[in-house]
């Protein structure tokens, strides 16, 4: 598991986690089964609050991307390719629907957007 947390980031850094966590398990780079380390652990090892690796694997969990076993720790779900596909569309669909709000409150076009994404892209 490899995560980069931003302090400048505008977003919080559960949501960081909580977005490279899930991008890992649904790129399959956190396979079936992987044990994710205890909150505690994890909060350590990331210099970041227990509160807020809890609310991250609290999200995980909610998203049906982990499960916690009881005295046993938080494990990555088992997804079949076609149920993995669909939550990855569904995650980049929903984040999609909150990047164009944000680009409509700029005033911009479909087609402005568009422009600027081929640009980065």
């Amino acid at each position: 598991m490899n995560i980069a947390i931003s302090n400048t980031s505008e977003k919080p850094i559960y949501q960081q986690l909580f977005e490279q966590i899930s991008a890992q398990i649904l790129k399959g780079e956190l396979e079936s089964g992987y044990c994710l380390p205890p909150i505690r652990q994890a909060a350590q090892e990331l210099r970041i609050s227990i509160i807020t690796v809890k609310k991250a694997w609290e999200e995980l969990e909610r998203c049906g991307l982990i499960n916690t076993v009881t005295g046993k720790g938080c494990f990555v779900a088992e997804f079949s390719p076609d149920e993995m596909l669909r939550i990855r569309n569904e995650t980049i669909l929903k984040q999609m629907v909150s990047d164009i709000e944000y680009y409509k409150s700029f005033g911009l076009t479909l087609d402005e957007v568009v422009s600027l994404l081929r640009g980065v892209y």
